[in-house]
């Protein structure tokens, strides 16, 4: 099952499409979601959200503070500041 994933900091979409597998760091450690995952909202800890895209693409996004969202395979994830690593 694919996931719906949308990355977003306080002022613009960093990144939004379909994932296999979603990496975060939370403040109770890092958390990896797959397609059909339960329900989940979670805090953001400083460090990397790793998405594999539904094409085997590896993007990482170095987020700071914020939140994780998970609902009926639809992925959010809200950070105070986000950008794509270089």
């Amino acid at each position: 099952m694919a996931l719906n994933v949308s990355v977003v900091s306080a002022d613009s979409e960093v990144w939004a499409g379909t994932a296999s597998q979603i990496v975060a760091k939370t403040v109770e450690g890092e958390i990896g979601i797959l397609g059909g995952h339960e329900p989940l909202l979670a805090l953001l800890a400083q460090g990397e959200v790793r998405v594999t895209t539904a094409d085997g693409e590896k993007i990482t996004v170095d987020a700071e503070g914020g939140f994780l969202s998970v609902d009926h395979d639809t992925v959010t994830i809200v950070a105070g500041r986000a950008a794509i690593a270089a």
